[in-house]
């Protein structure tokens, strides 16, 4: 069984759940679905097959794993939050987010050596973070799991797929944040309605674009946040981006060219180039 052809899958169902626009309880809870059912194959799978060496268990788990996982965890997060998010009170909205947020900071700070592991792109403690041999020895402490799997967990995997799920979360909580200030201080409400030109593009080559100019520059002359220069954009184009840092992170994972639509943009200026000098 090819499980890496399975991880592809999965990626293009949860986009095809997202396209279908449904409220976010109902597409966390189909989401959660998919995932969990990803997981049990690969449990299956392993407990069957088992690995050929060490490196190929330290990638299932370190990379494979990884991804029906942290989507699994980024989706029960939200789910869980907005079942217990105020329906009403702005203020309370606000706080509530605020608390979640400290939350979320809190455990990047607990976790502060794993993270800069991580992100240094490190190897020297993967035996040991990521193969199960050594689960008895780093024990599991920050998992709301007592119990783990011995055939089918390792010492780290929950705590990263939590590093990874948290990481898109804030950016949830923060867009969450911004739509209720928005609401609040009419900043958006109150301007004359512009004529506005519809994005023929997908939602993830709008997330391209807006890195793209924000990397380049654009906010440090302007002092633009992510949001808030895709909120500018949103001024001139007919389109209401979803989940901007949770697509990022889906751009950064690419296989292949991780520039996909601006590699397209680029190419088809360089033909209206060439047609021109015909």
């Amino acid at each position: 069984m090819d499980l890496q052809t399975l991880t592809k899958e999965l990626l293009v169902k949860l986009n095809e759940i997202s396209l279908e626009n449904l409220p976010i309880l109902e597409r966390a809870h189909r989401s959660i679905k998919v995932c969990r059912n990803l997981l049990s194959i690969f449990k299956r799978e392993i407990l069957v097959n088992d690995f050929d060496s060490l490196n190929d268990e330290i990638y299932f788990f370190k990379q494979t794993k990884q991804i029906p996982l942290a989507e699994l965890i980024y989706f029960s997060e939200i789910h869980s939050f907005e079942i217990q998010f105020p329906k009403a009170d702005k203020a309370a909205q606000l706080k509530f987010i605020k608390k979640k947020i400290t939350k979320l900071n809190r455990f990047f700070l607990y976790n502060l050596d794993f993270g800069q592991y991580i992100k240094s792109g490190a190897t020297h403690f993967d035996k040991e973070y990521y193969t199960r041999d050594h689960l008895d020895t780093y024990h599991i402490t920050t998992s709301k799991f007592y119990f783990q799997d011995p055939d089918f967990c390792i010492p780290r995997d929950m705590l990263l797929g939590k590093y990874k799920a948290y990481d898109s979360l804030v950016g949830y909580m923060n867009e969450k944040q911004l739509k209720i200030k928005s609401g609040l201080n009419g900043k958006y409400l109150n301007r004359k309605p512009a004529e506005k030109i519809d994005w023929p593009f997908s939602n993830t080559d709008w997330v391209e674009l807006v890195y793209a100019l924000y990397a380049a520059g654009l906010f440090n002359k302007n002092k633009l946040s992510i949001v808030k220069l895709s909120k500018m954009l949103q001024e001139i184009f007919n389109f209401e981006p979803k989940e901007i840092y949770k697509s990022f992170q889906d751009i950064k994972n690419r296989k292949n060219s991780r520039t996909l639509f601006l590699d397209q943009l680029a190419a088809s200026l360089l033909k209206e180039m060439d047609k021109s000098e015909g």
